[in-house]
This record gives C-alpha cells, sequence and structure tokens, in this order.
C-alpha cells in the first residue's frame, strides 16, 4: 500500500476521562488498480475502472493501555452531496473487556459482516460481479441474507479475550434506512486446528410492522493443507411466507503454488413466493507477483431474483490489475 505518510497531528492537550492522550500521527495509503467486468444483459457502457480511494489512519494509546484508533476513507463513492468521506470509524481496545466501536458511515453490523463468508480466491462473494452494474435483467439479483445496515452504528467485539471463541454485537439506531433500531449477534470458535465455526443473528426493520425481518446464519469452514472448503446457510423471516427467503452457499479454493490460488462457489436462494431459484456459480483467481496481483471472477446465474423471465439467466466476468507500493 502506498504510505503517503504521516501527516502529523499536534500533541493533544486536556485529558481523555481524566486520562491523558499521547501524541498521535496520521497516515494515508492506497494504491493502483484498473478493473474490467461485462456481463451478458448490461447497458452500464464503459466497463473499465481505477480506484480512487485514499485511507487515512492513526491510532494513540491512553495512560491506563487503553488503545484509540480511528480510519476514515477518502472515497464518496455513493455520491452524497457534501459527502467525501465514505467510510469512517472509532475503536477503543480496552486490552481487557474488548474493542468497542462507532462506525459512522459504511458498516455491517455482527450479522451483516458474516453473511456470506465463504472461501473466494478472490475475496468477492459469489454473485458480486452480476450485483455492481447495471442490468436489464427481469428480476431483482438476492445477494446474501444480511440485517441492519446504517450510518452511526455501535459495534463490540471481544477480540482474543476468550481463548478460540469470539463474541460480536451490534446496535442499528432507528433512522434513514431503519424504522426501528435493531440489535445483532454473532459467536465464532476458531479452537481447533484449521476449522471455523459461525453463528449469528440479528434483525433488519427497514419498514415497521411488514417490513420487519429476523435473520440467522450459521456457517463451517476448514482448511486442509492447500484447500479450504466452507458451507453456509442462512434464513430471513418476514411475517408472511412471501417475505421469507433462504440462502445456502458453499465454495472451495486451492493453493496450486503459494502465488496462485483457484476457488469455485455455487450459491441458492429460495425468493420468497418466487416459483424458481436464483442459482449462482462462480469461478474464480488470485495471482500475486511481488507487489503486483491479478484477480478474477467468472459468473453464471440462473432466474436471477426467482424469475422465469428469458434475460433473467445471466454471465459476467471480473478481472482486476492491482500494484501495492
Amino acid at each position: 500500500m502506498n504510505n503517503i505518510k504521516k501527516i502529523g497531528l499536534s500533541a493533544l492537550a486536556g485529558s481523555l476521562a481524566v486520562m491523558s492522550v499521547n501524541a498521535a500521527e496520521l497516515t494515508a495509503t492506497g494504491g493502483a488498480s484498473i478493473n474490467f467486468a461485462s456481463q451478458e444483459s448490461d447497458s452500464a457502457g464503459n466497463s473499465f475502472s481505477m480506484n480512487d480511494s485514499i485511507t487515512f489512519s492513526g491510532s494513540t494509546e491512553l495512560d491506563n493501555g487503553w488503545t484509540v484508533s480511528t480510519s476514515f476513507l477518502l472515497d464518496n463513492s455513493d455520491g452524497a452531496a457534501g459527502t467525501i468521506f465514505d467510510a469512517r470509524n472509532i475503536s477503543i481496545d480496552t486490552n481487557s473487556v474488548g474493542i468497542i466501536s462507532f462506525e459512522g458511515d459504511d458498516a455491517a453490523g455482527a450479522l451483516g459482516s458474516v453473511d456470506d463468508v465463504m472461501p473466494s480466491a478472490d475475496g468477492n462473494e459469489t454473485w458480486d460481479v452480476l450485483g455492481a452494474s447495471d442490468r436489464l435483467s427481469a428480476g431483482t439479483e438476492v445477494g446474501a441474507l444480511g440485517s441492519a445496515n446504517s450510518n452511526n452504528m455501535m459495534k463490540y467485539s471481544s477480540g482474543s479475550l476468550i481463548d478460540g471463541v469470539s463474541l460480536k454485537a451490534s446496535y442499528t439506531p432507528s433512522g434513514t434506512t431503519e424504522a426501528e433500531s435493531s440489535v445483532d449477534f454473532a459467536v465464532e470458535y476458531t479452537g481447533y486446528d484449521g476449522l471455523t465455526l459461525g453463528y449469528a443473528i440479528g434483525e433488519d426493520n427497514a419498514v415497521a410492522g411488514t417490513g420487519s425481518f429476523d435473520v440467522d446464519t450459521m456457517y463451517i469452514k476448514y482448511v486442509y493443507g492447500s484447500a479450504t472448503m466452507g458451507y453456509q446457510t442462512s434464513e430471513k423471516v418476514g411475517n408472511t411466507a412471501a417475505n421469507t427467503d433462504e440462502f445456502k452457499a458453499w465454495g472451495i479454493t486451492y493453493a496450486i503454488t503459494e502465488d496462485f490460488s483457484v476457488g469455485y462457489a455455487e450459491s441458492n436462494v429460495n425468493v420468497g413466493d418466487a416459483t424458481v431459484d436464483q442459482e449462482t456459480s462462480n469461478v474464480s483467481f488470485s495471482y500475486t507477483m511481488g507487489g503486483m496481483s491479478v484477480t478474477g471472477s467468472f459468473v453464471d446465474q440462473e432466474n436471477n431474483g426467482g424469475s422465469t423471465h428469458a434475460n433473467a439467466d445471466r454471465k459476467g466476468y471480473d478481472i482486476g490489475l492491482a500494484f501495492a507500493f
């Protein structure tokens, strides 16, 4: 990552909760990347893109041993008027009771951060490529079943306080995207070599009453030699069967060499009262050479959004070239 380097913060006078703060520095990191994405039935125009973001981050240690960190992503990819930071957060690592954070923008809750954790060579989810551009199909693509997502979210993580077990929780206040406040909980076990087990439960109260959902997901991943395998299942329950979705996914990656990996994944979404399931398969790869990486995904999807329309079967691909400095 490009270390644009050390925009100094002046020493902070005074105290925070009767604790003095040491001087800190803010660093900026970025990189260089070119991406090409395309799909059938697509009217998105120019398929080439380049990264346009810089992350500013810094941390300082309080006299009691706590570490306070902050991060700002200079991007404005959502195009909101008067907004230049696409993601921002403050976290406090207490070293004894876990990590408490405030997510000002672009954050996922405890469940949302694990809604699809299936292994992939390029780090994308099964359906990512097709969900990123303008579609002419009749359906509306359904990805992983997440929970509440809003600005100014509060989160907690136990970190490594409990051997082999991590706990997470998040609180999403009511606001522009949530009619009512929502709470998520997640637990993950990694105490056995190569094995990961996870379970999360949450809410999505986008619209009071008929738009309120209960969501849960569970997953298992296992690393054996050069292979990583995983399976995940989720359910989003609404007030009627038509508002209830089910998601299942599995994936496997294999490191052919230390620098070259390939992957294959599939996902299936039972979309409420749709007569057919949305089915997606994904072939991915990644190759690194020094500070350069090449990644790609090739996606085939049937019955987009549970639709049987002729345009609801789609194919797409995404190729990326990135350089780290």
